[in-house]
């Protein structure tokens, strides 16, 4: 009997100490961020001194993939699986009959099976017709903000929709938005259940258009023209609202056991900066695709370091899971890997091939250094014309402008191989020069898309 409760009691105490290991999680997500727009990534026009601080106390990963626009990301983000498994290959629009799938677990319900406290504050843009498909239904305790994108920051419209919520019900409130998520995320964790860890998502829409910001945001930045310069202000204000957290974790004492993960949702759209990246969101090169990024734990994350390792979004769900002590163990195949050595130990990523994907025909491989690109190309081909059962052809009674009636469209694809570590700009083509590795990369893309959820399959 003593030999029980001892063994109780070291039980409890063990599970405790396990407890205590696991750091509260604060997601960042911002909405269509250039990749150089920040200080720590290179930028120089735009004052990001919180945001560099923060970077400056952890790693910041340089190869951060995520999707080419922000409800695919999204969901790679919820699920850890990429876009071929949930069909989320392009944006939800308000009030479309469809959302990510319902039977796709979410990262926030693992981490409240896990005994989180989950709380989203911003943009979820992953389906609203429905109650099942809100935040509420899919993990989350707290939600607070809007459901779609491009929403007006000031009288939260989206066309004629009014777009604000809390907790699934309507809030009509005036405010700058990204004032409005910065108070909401700081009240949640001064209020939350101190028995729990707290997980909290914080999709900013800054800096995506509409391009509106308070004018005193813009005054520092008088050299800078038109959009640039709104943007300018919407970023700044950006950073004073994840200082404004950041300081509500310190006040609050739990700043040393929170991991602090930020993250564009993809490349920036001009007036962002994406250099030396090539292109922009909407685009699987690296441009569309890479996103500005780091992580921060005090004492668990070195500071200052910079990781060249590739990874991509869907990683942070298994690792997340893990940290928190959650379960791995789903119906669902996970795509994501454990990305924590490679943070914190200098481990290779743990990847063979990371994908890209923004349909079925048009997707993006990289293995090591190397990046191949698949893009279709359409051309017309002219319908075989009916003969009229005398061995003769029928003349089309027609105009040239009726012309492509009678043809359809060929749909063949396009492959460019390029080398990141030689040519992160990928201006230079090697598919021609490069047989080898083409063949090799072509191969591991079509296995990667094999079985593809089509394009259009929405639920």
């Amino acid at each position: 009997m003593i030999g029980l409760v001892v063994s109780a009691i070291v039980s409890s105490a063990s599970a405790i100490a396990g407890a205590e290991s696991h750091p509260n999680i604060v997601f960042f997500l911002i909405d269509d961020l250039g990749y150089a727009d920040c200080g720590f990534n290179g930028g120089n026009e735009i004052r990001t001194p919180n945001i560099d601080q923060l970077a400056a106390s952890g790693a910041v990963i340089e190869s951060h993939y995520v999707q080419p626009v922000c409800s695919p990301t999204r969901a790679a983000l919820m699920t850890g699986r990429y876009a071929t498994r949930t069909g989320v290959y392009t944006i939800v629009t308000p009030h479309a009959k469809w959302g990510l799938p319902l039977n796709e677990r979410t990262l926030a319900s693992a981490l409240k099976d896990a005994g989180y406290e989950t709380a989203i504050t911003g943009k979820w843009h992953l389906g609203e017709f429905d109650r099942a498909y809100v935040p509420t239904s899919r993990g989350f305790d707290h939600q607070y903000g809007h459901y779609f994108g491009a929403l007006d920051y000031f009288t939260h419209m989206r066309d004629q929709s009014h777009d604000w919520y809390r907790d699934g019900k309507e809030l009509k409130e005036e405010g700058y938005t990204t004032h409005l998520l910065a108070k909401e995320a700081c009240k949640l964790i001064s209020e939350r259940d101190k028995s729990k860890r707290l997980f909290l998502y914080v999709p900013f829409n800054g800096v995506h258009s509409p391009f509106q910001v308070p004018e005193k945001y813009t005054e520092p930045y008088g050299h800078l023209q038109g959009n640039r310069r709104t943007l300018a202000g919407m970023l700044a204000a950006v950073d004073e609202a994840i200082g404004q957290i950041v300081g509500a974790l310190d006040a609050a004492g739990i700043r040393d056991n929170t991991l602090i993960v930020f993250s564009s949702d993809n490349g920036g759209p001009r007036p962002g900066v994406n250099s030396p990246l090539r292109d922009y969101k909407a685009s699987v090169y690296e441009g569309g695709v890479r996103a500005a990024a780091f992580a921060t734990w005090p004492g668990k994350i070195p500071s200052g370091i910079r990781v060249r390792q590739p990874m991509h979004i869907i990683d942070w769900y298994p690792t997340l899971i893990k940290l928190a002590g959650g379960s791995l163990n789903q119906a669902n195949p996970i795509d994501g890997l454990d990305i924590w050595p490679m943070l914190t130990q200098g481990a290779p990523s743990p990847h063979e091939a990371i994908l890209s994907v923004q349909s079925p025909e048009r997707a993006a491989v990289r293995m090591g250094d190397w990046k191949l690109i698949m893009n279709p190309i359409e051309s017309a081909v002219a319908k075989k014309v009916p003969s009229n059962g005398k061995g003769k052809a029928k003349k089309a009674a027609r105009s040239k402008s009726q012309e492509p009636a009678d043809k359809d469209r060929a749909l063949s694809l396009n492959y460019a191989l390029y080398n990141l570590a030689s040519d992160p700009s990928e201006s230079k083509d090697l598919a021609a020069m490069e047989s080898t590795k083409l063949a090799a990369m072509k191969q591991q893309l079509l296995k990667m898309m094999a079985g593809a959820v089509p394009l259009g399959n929405k639920l």
